[in-house]
């Protein structure tokens, strides 16, 4: 008879990785090959095996409950990438709102979703900016801690899971309005200067004719401002990765 012990428990371990595999965009994502991303669950699980001490579950109902919990724990630390990338999206929505970008869209390669093109190059900027500045590893290095702070099997849900979550949503909020505030502001004082402007001249319609004005101005800012996403992204990553580690510690 053979012995499926010692794959349970090597299944058990690959559903952390897996997770964080399936949520982190820097991994490839949801829409990445399905060969990549399971050839890089079990290349993560098989390089948490001398460091991990997988314990025996007792019966299905056991097996399912650790399974449930490793889920949670790698899906935690999966979306704390996911609110980088996400804030950065936001951005490209805020901007490509105010520029005029928002009336064509297409479908982001991240997520399936449709977005405009700002959104779609922001979050691709920030996955570029999160590999280029190794935060990958930092990811990582947070999937090997985190079997120390959170052991494998564990059952328990400390409290404050509300207070971080809000926190993570308001990181979202926070990044957006970092990179997407010049083109916003500028782009807010030329609405004014248009609206007096019609306002003093009616039959010029420069409500109407100021679109090209507002695409004008407003690609000159994004081109001004583009250094300032790297920037931004790149001093987000160690809050967020802090925010998605002390979600993942509640689980313990």
């Amino acid at each position: 008879m053979i012995d499926l012990e010692p794959f349970t428990r090597l299944g058990v371990l690959l559903v952390r990785p897996g997770m964080l595999v399936l949520a982190a965009p820097a991994f490839g994502g949801t829409f990445a090959p399905a060969l990549l991303k399971v050839g890089l669950t079990v290349l993560f699980g098989l390089a948490m095996v001398p460091l991990v001490a997988v314990p025996q579950a007792a019966g299905p109902l056991g097996l399912g409950v650790v399974v449930f919990h490793e889920a949670v724990v790698g899906l935690a630390l999966g979306f704390a990438i996911r609110v980088l990338v996400a804030g950065a999206e936001f951005a490209g929505q805020l901007a490509g709102f105010q520029v005029g970008f928002s009336y064509a869209s297409l479908v982001d390669p991240q997520t399936g979703a449709r977005n405009n093109v700002l959104g779609t190059a922001y979050g691709m900027m920030a996955v570029l900016v999160l590999l280029g500045i190794n935060g990958h590893h930092d990811i990582l290095r947070a999937l090997a801690l985190s079997y120390g702070a959170v052991p494998l099997g564990g059952m328990g849900l400390a409290p404050g899971l509300d207070e971080l979550v809000a926190r993570q949503l308001a990181a979202v909020f926070l990044l957006a309005l970092q990179i997407a505030s010049p083109v916003m502001i500028v782009l807010f004082i030329v609405e004014i200067a248009l609206g007096l402007a019609a306002k003093a001249a009616p039959m010029l319609n420069l409500m109407a004719q100021g679109f090209p004005i507002r695409v004008g101005v407003g690609l000159l800012v994004l081109a001004a401002s583009l250094r300032v996403v790297p920037m931004t992204v790149e001093a987000a990553v160690p809050r967020v990765l802090e925010l998605g580690a002390r979600t993942a510690a509640l689980f313990r």
